[in-house]
């Protein structure tokens, strides 16, 4: 059995800053790309940002130069630096795997719980 458990979430005021984390445990045999998607209330879900287990990162355009993803392959960890938080990034932030479980098994998404971000203005 697979987890994504995520930290980090809370209320902060604009302009400051937030690190959210996420530690995927269980029986991975290869995680290909990690990530953070987020959704705000009446809104669809979106990505915020991914990386590879190259390091080859995407990161939406809302975001870009605020927020930087990184990875620790050998922890199986995602993390996402939050800085200048805005108002509108106030979502539920859900951490994303894309990974298979054995060598045979073809790769599909895992996700977590989420976390609450809140930005006050």
């Amino acid at each position: 059995q697979v987890q994504l458990v995520e930290s980090g979430g809370g209320l902060v005021q604009a302009g400051g800053s937030l690190r959210l984390s996420c530690a995927a445990s269980g029986s991975f045999f290869r995680i290909n790309v990690m990530g953070w998607y987020r959704q705000a209330p009446g809104k669809q879900r979106e990505l915020v940002a991914r990386i590879t287990d190259g390091g080859s990162a995407d990161v939406a355009d809302s975001v870009k130069g605020r927020f930087t993803i990184s990875r620790d392959n050998a922890k199986n960890t995602v993390s996402l630096q939050m800085n200048s938080l805005k108002p509108e990034d106030t979502a539920v932030y859900y951490c994303n795997v894309y990974g298979g479980l054995t060598m045979m098994s073809g790769d599909k998404f895992y996700w977590g719980r989420g976390t609450q971000v809140t930005v006050s203005s």
